[in-house]
């Protein structure tokens, strides 16, 4: 019996301890969810960050205390002032920052969370919420692009920058640069200084000058030389179009050619328009250009042709630099082109033979402004003719119609057997110059005309006149050698005569001498009284005829081959008197007056 009522004792007894555990569960656990409650989403007590009192504070109201605190300081200027590596003494230069510029700010958010902010059932959370927090680090973030710009801003003067080696390319080969060592304030840690001024909220920081190295050293100079910058230079390189070469020496294209610091080492940069400028010199774009000769330190130099290439330049670009670093013999790369080829070629320009001066002739005027511009325009405009077997000269031709538009201006003109003004006067002394380099290069005549009267100034019986465009100077290439054309005219001045020379470059073939007969059949000169308003005054002097004789021999030989007769007639150059027009003859009287 007793022990039936003592285990219904002891069960008895077993509820009411469960029934206190669960009281007591109930009452810590109410506790714990108010301590939650209370703590919240708040700042653990007691924390700052970077100084900024913020403990106890909701997310909310402490992320807006720091915006209160540091969002006036992006817009704060920080002094510089720069201090050499274990130094105590700082100088000023007169630099600052505004943080701002250099896209530094604080995230604050990011610092209230890393702070312990944040509701959580976390005991942790809770114990250091009442335990109280530390003072953290505001998180903060920099445009590293801008406080990179504005650090070499900044730094400009400060210290001494270090100097890159350089490798470098001229006509005469391969250079270097050597680097150096310098002393230049240390991004680091001017980075670090300005943010911890910044968030302190100091006025002023110091810049720590330390020593700096080249990013591009010795050993990287050595290797850019060896490795690309030697066996670049040391062969030309050439640019097949077709059947067409390009052939690109060293020299030329040392211009192209650079090297660039990346990544710490030089790599090789092409200048592809200056590359492509040098094959353009040797090609053209779409439309070949014959060949030529032209005089070149005064002597014949042939011109090559060029063929017409349409290509890509990135290809070009390619092919060259894939070349550059070949062995010798295996420098040649063919470009993928459309190509034209010149109808007269190098090889036919080599077989003009224009290989010396055959004749030479000068002529001489008196000072007049409009004969320097006109004789001088039409020398330029026949200086380079080159004339190939058979083919003809003409002056108007080639100078064309003497008008403003083409040059020319306002000067004498023989008109009638009269002075005048047109445009183009002058231009017969280019003419007369011209028929005689012709003459002694003993080039077959086909058209010319002496002036109407005699000019004392040109050679009497060996001259010509021209008028555009009935009146022409013409001649033919009748050897078998090319013919080469140069013209040029030393200006005359109020203290000199001018100086027109043309002379005839080829393979000689005749010696040529000249006879000149007397003059006869004299014609006295008649006198014409003129009331125009465009009339000249001129002294005249009588007409005759003249025989010229041109004298061939072969080249260096002294037997006459044969003979040439040139046979002038010149008229008389009238004597003109200018009167002003008289009064108008009076009117019939009417009838009856």
């Amino acid at each position: 019996m007793w022990e039936a009522d003592s285990a219904k004792s002891e069960r008895a007894g077993g509820k009411v301890v469960a029934a206190v555990v669960v009281v007591l569960l109930v009452l810590v656990g109410g506790g714990y969810a108010g301590a939650h409650a209370l703590a919240g989403d708040k700042v653990p007590r007691g924390t700052t960050i970077s100084g900024v009192d913020v403990g106890g504070l909701l997310r909310s109201d402490a992320i807006d205390k720091l915006a209160e605190e540091f969002g006036p300081r992006a817009s704060t200027p920080i002094d510089l002032s720069v201090e050499s590596a274990g130094s105590d003494n700082s100088q000023g230069n007169g630099a600052a920052v505004e943080p701002g510029d250099i896209g530094l700010r604080v995230d604050y958010a990011a610092s209230v969370d890393a702070a312990g902010a944040g509701s959580s059932w976390s005991p942790g959370r809770q114990w250091d919420y009442f335990t109280g927090g530390d003072d953290v680090d505001a998180v903060v973030t920099v445009d590293e692009a801008l406080f990179g710009a504005k650090l070499d801003e900044l730094s400009e003067g400060l210290g001494t920058p270090p100097k890159d080696g350089q490798v470098t390319f001229t006509a005469d080969g391969v250079e270097t640069v050597e680097p150096v060592a310098g002393d230049a304030v240390d991004p680091d840690a001017a980075r670090a200084a300005i943010i911890e001024a910044f968030l302190a909220g100091e006025e002023s920081v110091a810049l720590t000058v330390a020593a700096a190295e080249p990013e591009i050293d010795a050993a990287d100079v050595a290797e850019a030389t060896e490795s690309f910058a030697n066996p670049a230079m040391a062969n030309a390189v050439t640019l097949t179009f077709g059947d067409n070469d390009v052939r690109l020496r060293p020299r030329q294209f040392a211009k192209v050619l650079s090297m660039e610091p990346e990544n710490g080492e030089l790599v090789p940069v092409i200048d592809q328009a200056k590359l492509i400028e040098l094959v353009d010199e040797a090609t053209t774009d779409g439309k070949p250009v014959d060949a030529t000769v032209k005089l070149v330190n005064n002597k014949p130099k042939v011109i090559p042709a060029k063929p017409g290439v349409e290509f890509d330049p990135d290809e070009v670009a390619t092919v060259f630099e894939g070349l550059l670093t070949a062995s010798e013999g295996s420098r040649s790369g063919e470009v993928e082109a459309e190509v034209t080829d010149a109808e007269f070629t190098t090889q036919d320009a080599r077989d003009l033979k224009i290989v010396e001066k055959i004749s030479e002739f000068k002529t001489y005027y008196p000072h007049a402004d409009y004969r320097n511009t006109n004789i001088g325009r039409a020398a330029k405009l026949v200086d380079g003719t080159v004339l190939k077997p058979g083919e003809k000269f003409s002056l108007n031709g080639i100078v064309g119609e003497r008008t403003a538009e083409n040059g020319f201006t306002e000067g004498y003109v023989i008109s009638n057997g009269i002075l005048k003004k047109d445009l183009g006067g002058g231009v017969s002394q280019m003419a007369t110059t011209t028929f005689n380099a012709m003459f002694f290069a003993g080039l077959k005549d086909i058209e010319h005309k002496p002036h109407s009267f005699y000019i004392d100034r040109y050679p009497v019986g060996r001259e010509a006149t021209v008028a555009w465009p009935t009146v022409d100077l013409a001649f033919e290439n009748d050897s078998e050698y090319g013919v080469l054309v140069h013209a040029w005219v030393q200006p005359s001045s109020y203290s000199s005569q001018g100086v027109v020379t043309v002379q005839m470059w080829s393979t000689k073939v005749w010696d040529i001498d000249s006879k000149t007969s007397e003059r006869y059949a004299y014609v006295s000169p008649a006198t014409r009284t003129l009331t125009t308003s465009d009339c000249e005054p001129f002294s005249g002097y009588s007409g005759f005829q003249v025989d010229v004789t041109r004298i061939f021999r072969k080249h260096g030989e002294s037997a006459v081959d044969h003979t040439e007769k040139f046979h002038t007639v010149y008229t008389p150059a009238d004597t003109v008197v200018c009167k002003k027009p008289g009064p108008p003859p009076p009117e019939d009287p009417e009838p009856g007056d």
